[in-house]
């Protein structure tokens, strides 16, 4: 089969490997697309690949094309997305259910075959099916839409509350979206980009800030009624964003840190202080899992995708690729603010 292998920082080839063969418990998707994450650029610019060769992909959806003994989850010509983690069953962690908190686990896409390929080969639990009324491009926005969630509910959200969504990327417009779907009284979308903003208010905000334009904090206020959001979620991994939730948290507000910083934090005392004073709870999000495996997440994305509740597929995608030009989506990520939404790579083309 052909696909994107990773050989080295900055040497990802279209190119011929083996195509995989499914063990007893496993299944082997004909992929259709697969998202690039923003987790995959540092792993293909940088040095954050875990070995060399490897094929990465994680954000996908596809075909059954073979099962192998033991399958009963799915048959051939089914619809399926997939859930990348692959979890040890095991441990501690996961014998609560705390699957992402497993420390013997694999990952489809960085630390095993992943889905920039024609074909990957997956564990029959990791396999999420959906209707044929949703398309293939929804179906690789499965995994960025259980990361949303999941990030919503590690705090215990109730609806008729103002949500701010820090970062109006591909995670902030889907928390944004379960937030409302949960019934959320106003979301507001902050980001730097004008168009992410208006982007933002189509697919559903009541409101979005930029936080570059002078005044925009006493905005935010002014859209609270001066007290400021009962629930915050912050999705850039930003610095700043992340200082900026404790300064428009609610007293008893709660705080979700759902982006992945880069860089070391430190706060000043005043800062600190906003939690003592007004008592909020902070705490973060990671991955998309519950029990049972892969988890309800995964289930109320096929859902809300199939009844049209839950939007992405012309929204949200900023870009479609063949799989031999693969290499081009990361070279734009280059250039700062070039990417303006999730790129598809399409494996039959």
């Amino acid at each position: 089969m052909k696909a994107g292998v990773l050989h080295a920082r900055d040497d990802i080839r279209y190119e011929d490997v083996q195509t995989p063969r499914p063990e007893a418990g496993e299944v082997l998707v004909k992929v259709k697309y697969s998202g690039i994450c923003g987790s995959d650029v540092p792993r293909v610019n940088e040095n954050g690949a875990h070995f060399y060769p490897v094929i990465l992909g994680h954000e996908f959806s596809g075909i059954v094309e073979e099962t192998g003994e033991g399958v009963t989850k799915v048959r051939k010509g089914q619809r399926v997305a997939g859930a990348p983690l692959v979890p040890c069953m095991k441990c501690e962690d996961c014998l609560k259910g705390n699957y992402a908190l497993c420390k013997h686990y694999s990952f489809i896409g960085t630390r095993q075959a992943g889905s920039f390929a024609e074909y990957v080969c997956l564990p029959e639990q990791n396999v999420v099916p959906f209707k044929d009324t949703v398309s293939f491009e929804q179906g690789a926005l499965f995994e960025p839409a259980a990361v949303a969630l999941h990030g919503l509910q590690c705090l215990p959200y109730e609806g008729g509350k103002t949500v701010a969504v820090l970062g109006g990327g591909t995670i902030g417009l889907l928390v944004m979206q379960w937030a409302n779907i949960f019934g959320a009284a106003k979301t507001v979308v902050f980001d730097i980009d004008d168009d992410k903003i208006e982007l933002a208010k189509q697919m559903g905000a009541a409101d979005g800030i930029n936080t570059l334009k002078e005044g925009f904090m006493e905005k935010a206020m002014e859209l609270t009624g001066q007290k400021g959001f009962d629930y915050i979620y912050e999705t850039a991994g930003s610095t700043i964003t992340m200082k900026m939730a404790y300064e428009l948290a609610a007293n008893k507000a709660g705080i979700c840190y759902i982006g992945k910083p880069t860089r070391e934090l430190t706060f000043s005392v005043e800062e600190w202080e906003n939690m003592n004073r007004k008592e909020f709870t902070l705490t973060g999000s990671w991955l998309s899992y519950s029990a049972p495996f892969p988890g309800h997440e995964w289930n109320c994305v096929a859902h809300y995708f199939a009844t049209g509740q839950l939007k992405g597929e012309e929204s949200l995608i900023f870009k479609k690729l063949p799989l031999s030009r693969i290499s081009e989506g990361f070279e734009m990520f280059k250039t700062r603010g070039a990417v303006k939404g999730k790129i598809l790579i399409d494996s039959e083309r």
